[in-house]
């Protein structure tokens, strides 16, 4: 496996993929990778959906324009009835809680030498029209799936970060 810090630093939105089929073998890698991601009181609240025939890829890349030619995408949707929730202030940890499982599906896709990127911008009523299975879950995000096209690089923001003093406070 690629070395962690290497593997966060190096990963990036892909947003162009080849026609090259994703092997079923890297798909159970992935699901495996999101199984395995830490979640509230374990309580694992959350769903994927491996959009991955034609015909439904072409529907919900109809939903959104950030499908980048992808031939599978994955749909991340949270279930807050099954969330664990913090009493102090009834703050509700599903949409924390599928956001780390989508960082790991990420990172896990990187190592495995596909690409993907976190898409947020979709219909997410009309997905869930055309996809009545997610009528239950909040969608949090679509993660296109497959090997980078040829040429596909990092987007020139990606490597611009803002200082460590900025963002970090020692206490």
């Amino acid at each position: 496996m690629t070395d962690f810090l290497q593997l966060a630093h190096d990963r990036y939105s892909c947003r162009a993929f080849s026609d090259a089929p994703v092997e079923a073998e890297k798909i159970e890698a992935l699901l495996d990778a999101a199984v395995d991601a830490p979640t509230a009181v374990d309580k694992q609240p959350w769903h994927i959906w491996v959009v991955e025939s034609p015909e439904a890829v072409e529907r919900l890349s109809a939903l959104t324009r950030f499908n980048f030619g992808a031939k599978i995408i994955l749909m991340l949707g949270a279930a807050p009835a099954e969330a664990w929730v913090r009493k102090y202030d009834g703050r509700n940890f599903a949409d924390v809680d599928a956001s780390i499982v989508g960082t790991h599906v990420m990172l896990a896709a990187h190592d495995l030498g596909l690409g993907t990127t976190w898409v947020g911008h979709f219909d997410a009523p009309a997905v869930k029209e055309a996809f009545p299975e997610t009528a239950d879950y909040d969608l949090v995000a679509l993660f296109p799936l497959g090997y980078p096209a040829e040429g596909d690089e990092p987007a020139a923001k990606h490597f611009e970060r803002k200082p460590k003093e900025e963002l970090v406070s020692r206490l």
